[in-house]
C-alpha cells in the first residue's frame, strides 16, 4: 500500500504490475515488462516509484504516475522472491532463489553488496527502520540481520521447523516477525536474537507476516485462506479472517493502521478493517463506549477514547474520522490534545500512558509506571509535563519529551480518578475514590491541601481558567466549587439524579458544565451556581464533556457509543428542543406559541423527526434516517411572486 493509503500495488503471475484506488477498488494503472511472474512490489517511501521483483531474475522500477519502466537490475541467478525499498529512498534490497541478498542504489540501479550465508531459497527480506539492518527469512529455515553498510552478518535466528517465507521489522526496530511453513509466527527480539512469541493457530503455511505502523499488532496471511491478527506483546490471535477462497500470499497493514490488504490467488486484492476484520465499505466511527472526548486547541478537532481500546480523531465541522490510533491493549480512559495541538496524550485500562503523533496517528512515546489503570492524563499549560492517575492510589508527573517518570505523588488512599494541571503549571489537583480532592505542588510533589465534603467518589476535576477556584463531580450526584487557595467550599450544585462523570469550566471561567451517568450533560452558571441548561439525548451515560476553546460549543462522550456535539451559545433552545415542537398531525409549531404553524411534515417522513438539539452525532450505530430542512435557497415575503403564480 502506498504511504498516502490511497492506492494499493500488485504483482501477479499474469506478469504484471497493477496500481488499484483503494477507495473505489478499480485499477488505475498496469505496468508490462517482466517476461515471467512477479513475486513481489512495493511502493518507495514518497509513493513517485515502485519496485517489483520476478522470476525472470530482474528486478525493475516503474514510475508509478505515469507507468513507464524507469530502471532493470539484472544480477540474481535465479527468481526474485522478494524486493523493498530502504525507508530513506535511496536503496534496494532483494533476496532470491540464489541463495543471496542484495542492495541496489536506486538512482544508477548498480548492485551496491551481495550478502551470502543462506545455504537455501531467500524468500524474504526486509530493512530495519533506521536503513542500517537488513533481516531475511530463508528456506534454511532461519531468520538472519545483516549490517547493511558491511554485508557482515550479524545475527541467525533458528527455531522454525519449516522454510521462512516472510520477515519484517517492528516500526521502532526492536523485534522482528517471520512466517513460516511451519503454520507459526514468531517475534524475536533483534537485538538478542531471542524468540519472544510463538504464534500457532494457522492450519497452512504463512506466507506473509506484517507490523501494524504502531507495532502493537501484527497481520498474517496463510495458505489456509484466512488473514489473522495478532498482539505483537503476548502473541494472542485478536481477529480471524476468512479472507479469501485460496492462498493468501500476501498481507499489508495501511499507513494509518486502520485497515489491512490482502492479496491472494484466488485473483482478488481486499481491504479489511483492522479493528473488526469486517470487509471495508465504507467509513466508520466509535465501536465502543466512550470515555473521554477533548477539543484541539484550534477547535477544529475532537480527540475520543474509547472502550474499544483505541484513540480517534475527528473533524469537528464535517464529524468524519481524521485518524484513528490503535496500540493500547484495554480501554482508553483518558485522552488530551497538546497545548499546540501536535500531539495527543492517553490513558489506558493496560496502565500505561501514550503519546501520539496527531497529524500521522504514530505512537510517539509509552510511559510505563503505573501498576493499575489509568484513569486520567494531562497536559502542563506549556506541554513540558504531563499528570496521570491511576487506580494503584498514585500521581505521578512524566517528561513529556523523554517519557520518563519525574514524579510519584502518593497521599490518596483510594483510586484516584482525575487529575489536572494549574493554569500556571505551579500545582496539581485530584479526585479520588477516598472521596477527596487534593492539591499538590507540581515542584516538590508536596501535598498543599486536602478537601473534603463529597460524601461518595470524586470522579473530576477541573481548575477555573484564572486558576482561582476548582471544581468537582462525584458519585453523590453533586458538582461543587472549591477555593484553590483556601480549600473552602465555595458552592455546591445539586441537580443531577445520578453520578457525575466529568465536570469542566467554560474558557471565560462564567460557566460549568457537567456530564452524569443520569445521560444528561447541564450547564451551570460559575457565579452563582443556578443550573442554566439541561441537555439530553444522550442514551446512557455520559462519561467526558468538554467544551470548545472559544466555549461555543460542548463536546460529550457516552457509554451509547456516541460523541455528540452542542451549541453551548443557546442552551435555552438546547432545553426547549430548539424553539420547535412536531405534532403528530404533521404540523411543527412554534414551542412558546403552538397556534402558530412554521412548516407541514408528511406523513411518509414522521418516522425520520428528531427533535434532539445537538449540532452533531458521531456514531457507528445505526441511525434511523433523518430529515434536514433548509432554507439557505428559499424566497420569503415578497420574493416568493417571482418564484410562484397561482
Amino acid at each position: 500500500m502506498a504511504p498516502s493509503s490511497t492506492y494499493i500495488v500488485s504483482g501477479s503471475v499474469d506478469k504484471t504490475v497493477r496500481i488499484w484506488d483503494t477507495t473505489t477498488g478499480n485499477e488505475v494503472m498496469k505496468m508490462e515488462g517482466h517476461s515471467d511472474q512477479v513475486n513481489s512490489v512495493a511502493f518507495a517511501p514518497n509513493s513517485m516509484q515502485i519496485v517489483s521483483g520476478s522470476d525472470d531474475k530482474t528486478i525493475r522500477i516503474w514510475d508509478a504516475t505515469t507507468g513507464n519502466e524507469v530502471m532493470q537490475m539484472k544480477g540474481h541467478k535465479y527468481r526474485v522472491c522478494s524486493v523493498t525499498f530502504s525507508p530513506n529512498g535511496v536503496q534496494i534490497v532483494s533476496g532470491s532463489a540464489d541463495k543471496t541478498v542484495r542492495v541496489w542504489d536506486v538512482i544508477i540501479g548498480n548492485q551496491v553488496m551481495k550478502m551470502e550465508g543462506h545455504t537455501d531459497w531467500v524468500q524474504s527480506v526486509a530493512f530495519a527502520p533506521n536503513s542500517v539492518q537488513i533481516v531475511s527469512g530463508s528456506n534454511d529455515r532461519t531468520v538472519r540481520i545483516w549490517d547493511a553498510i558491511t554485508g557482515n552478518e550479524v545475527m541467525k535466528m533458528g527455531g522454525h521447523t519449516g522454510y521462512v517465507l516472510s520477515v519484517a521489522f517492528s516500526p521502532n526496530g526492536a523485534q522482528i516477525v517471520s512466517g513460516s511453513s511451519d503454520k507459526t509466527v514468531r517475534v524475536w527480539d533483534a537485538t538478542t536474537g531471542n524468540e519472544m512469541t510463538k504464534s500457532d493457530r494457522h492450519t497452512d503455511s504463512v506466507w506473509s507476516v506484517a507490523f501494524s505502523p504502531n507495532g502493537a499488532k501484527i497481520v498474517s496471511g496463510s495458505s489456509d485462506k484466512t488473514v489473522r491478527l495478532w498482539d505483537a506483546m503476548m502473541g494472542n490471535e485478536m481477529i480471524k479472517i476468512d479472507a479469501h477462497t485460496r492462498n493468501v500470499w500476501s498481507v499489508a497493514f495501511s499507513p494509518n493502521g486502520t485497515q489491512i490488504v490482502s492479496g491472494s490467488d484466488d485473483n482478488t486484492v481486499r481491504i479489511w478493517d483492522a479493528t473488526t476484520g469486517n470487509k471495508v465499505t465504507k467509513m466508520e466511527g466509535c465501536r465502543d463506549q466512550v470515555n473521554s472526548v477533548a477539543f484541539s486547541p484550534n477547535g477544529a478537532q475532537i480527540v475520543s477514547g474509547s472502550g474499544d481500546n483505541t484513540v480517534q480523531i475527528w473533524d469537528a465541522t464535517t464529524r468524519n474520522e481524521v485518524t484513528k490510533m490503535e496500540g493500547h491493549s484495554d480501554q482508553v480512559n483518558s485522552v488530551a490534545f497538546s497545548p499546540n495541538g501536535a500531539q495527543i496524550l492517553s490513558g489506558s485500562g493496560d496502565s500505561t500512558v501514550r503519546i501520539w503523533d496527531a497529524t500521522t496517528g504514530n505512537e510517539v512515546t509509552k510511559m510505563k509506571g503505573h501498576s493499575g489503570i489509568v484513569w486520567s492524563v494531562a497536559f502542563s499549560s506549556n506541554g513540558a509535563q504531563i499528570v496521570s492517575g491511576s487506580a494503584d492510589n498514585t500521581v505521578r508527573i512524566w517528561d513529556a519529551m523523554t517519557g520518563n517518570e519525574v514524579m510519584k505523588i502518593e497521599g490518596h488512599t483510594d483510586w484516584v480518578w482525575s487529575v489536572a494541571f494549574s493554569p500556571n503549571g505551579a500545582q496539581i489537583v485530584s479526585g479520588s475514590s477516598d472521596k477527596t480532592v487534593q492539591i499538590w505542588d507540581a515542584t516538590t510533589g508536596n501535598k498543599l491541601m486536602k478537601m473534603k465534603g463529597h460524601s461518595d467518589w470524586v470522579q473530576s476535576v477541573a481548575f477555573s481558567p484564572n486558576g482561582a477556584q476548582i471544581v468537582s463531580g462525584s458519585a453523590d450526584n453533586t458538582v461543587w466549587i472549591w477555593d484553590a487557595m483556601t480549600g473552602n467550599k465555595v458552592m455546591k450544585m445539586q441537580g443531577h439524579f445520578d453520578w457525575v462523570h466529568s465536570v469542566a469550566f467554560s474558557p471565560n471561567g462564567a460557566h460549568i458544565v457537567s456530564g452524569s451517568h443520569d445521560n444528561t450533560v447541564q450547564i451551570w452558571d460559575a457565579m452563582t451556581g443556578n443550573k442554566v441548561a439541561k441537555m439530553e439525548g444522550h442514551s446512557d451515560r455520559v462519561n467526558s464533556v468538554a467544551l470548545s476553546p472559544n466555549g461555543a460549543q460542548i463536546v460529550s462522550g457516552s457509554m451509547d457509543k456516541t460523541v455528540w456535539i452542542w451549541d453551548a451559545t443557546t442552551p435555552n433552545k438546547a432545553i426547549m428542543m430548539g424553539s420547535w415542537l412536531f405534532q403528530g398531525e404533521g404540523w411543527v409549531v412554534l414551542s412558546e406559541n403552538p397556534h402558530i404553524h412554521l412548516f407541514w411534515y408528511p406523513p411518509e417522513l414522521h418516522y425520520t423527526c428528531d427533535p434532539t438539539p445537538c449540532l452533531h452525532i458521531i456514531s457507528t450505530k445505526p441511525q434511523k434516517p433523518q430529515t434536514y430542512l433548509r432554507l439557505d435557497s428559499g424566497a420569503l415575503g415578497s420574493n416568493w411572486e417571482s418564484i410562484f403564480s397561482p
